[in-house]
């Protein structure tokens, strides 16, 4: 029974988490398609990449899926969730790393950092099943 309480508490948080992170990937997807312009300061300038905008456009893809299968508090959806999120976090790194300034990659970095310490809490790991004592292992 608590099981099922802390799963109805932990999914509208983790799909509302997944799907600002869909938006934001589907605003970088509309970026590179040069429909909404990039914000350097004050000034703003259009780009087209096609190759982006498809990458981008897929992981729009991926996280509606995620947050479809966040719904129905599958344990398949919990690693997913925590393996695209140290992918997304290493990749804004290495951004940061080459010509990407902090303002360009910070709401995803904060928005990914947030879901993957939300996922991380032990009753989030409970209500999917991937805790230790969940898996029967001994504590």
């Amino acid at each position: 029974m608590s099981q099922m309480m802390a799963s109805q508490r932990t999914l509208p948080v983790l799909a509302i988490l997944a799907g600002v992170a869909a938006v934001l990937a589907a605003i970088n997807a509309l970026q590179f398609l040069g429909i909404l312009p990039f914000f350097v300061g004050p000034v703003a300038f259009r780009t087209f990449n096609f190759f982006y905008a498809l990458m981008w456009g897929l992981m729009v893809w991926v996280y509606i899926w995620l947050v479809q299968m966040l719904w129905r508090v599958d344990p398949a959806a919990w690693l997913f969730l925590v393996i695209v999120t140290l992918f997304e976090l290493t990749l804004d790194f290495i951004a940061m790393l080459g010509a990407s300034t902090w303002q360009d990659v910070s709401v995803s970095f904060l928005v990914n950092g947030i879901i993957l310490l939300y996922v991380m809490l032990p009753g989030v790991r409970n209500a999917f099943g991937t805790s230790r004592s969940a898996l029967g292992a001994a504590s």
